[in-house]
């Protein structure tokens, strides 16, 4: 007979005591942050497109280059380097920001499914630009990824903790 120490856990025990489900409970800080964020990133979204469509301002291009460390270079990338036609580009982007703001919205009434469906987004968004970081040597910078990347990693730190989690599973009826 294998006798255990009673201090020591098992390995797939899990460390903190599950959150309680409430289905009264109110709308935790990390869900509102989330939707928040998810928000954010719809519009960061828009405005990566409006500089696509139309170039960065001179006060951007000031910014975004004292962020870097280097002067930078008036944009050169603009819609009709890219082959598409603008009806083509205009649709993909009011697409996906109609579909990001859907999500935000959803993740505030508390959508489980939502909320996983945001997460997997966000876990692809980052291993995209990692992958383009490691095997294109992309650079994340201020104008490229970054502030995409970090809204990323945001949105998986608050919708992956336990109140939000509880949050969107309160009226799970297999509990």
């Amino acid at each position: 007979m294998i006798t255990r120490h009673p201090r020591k856990r098992a390995a797939f025990e899990p460390l903190a005591a599950p959150v309680p489900i409430d289905p009264a409970m109110r709308r935790p800080v990390a869900t509102v942050a989330g939707a928040v964020l998810v928000l954010l990133r719809a519009v960061a979204g828009v405005l990566w497109g409006a500089t696509v469509v139309f170039g960065l301002p001179s006060w951007m291009r000031a910014v975004a280059g004292a962020a870097n460390g280097s002067a930078i270079e008036p944009d050169t990338l603009t819609l009709s380097d890219l082959d598409v036609g603008f009806g083509l580009f205009a649709g993909v982007l009011a697409t996906i920001f109609v579909v990001q703001v859907v999500f935000g919205i959803l993740l505030l009434w508390g959508s489980n499914l939502a909320r996983v469906a945001v997460m997997l987004i966000s876990v692809v968004s980052i291993s995209a630009a990692f992958t383009g970081w490691w095997q294109l040597g992309e650079e994340i910078t201020v104008r490229t990824t970054l502030a995409t990347l970090s809204l990323d990693v945001l949105v998986l730190l608050a919708l992956s903790s336990r109140d939000a989690a509880a949050y969107a599973r309160r009226k799970d009826r297999r509990r």
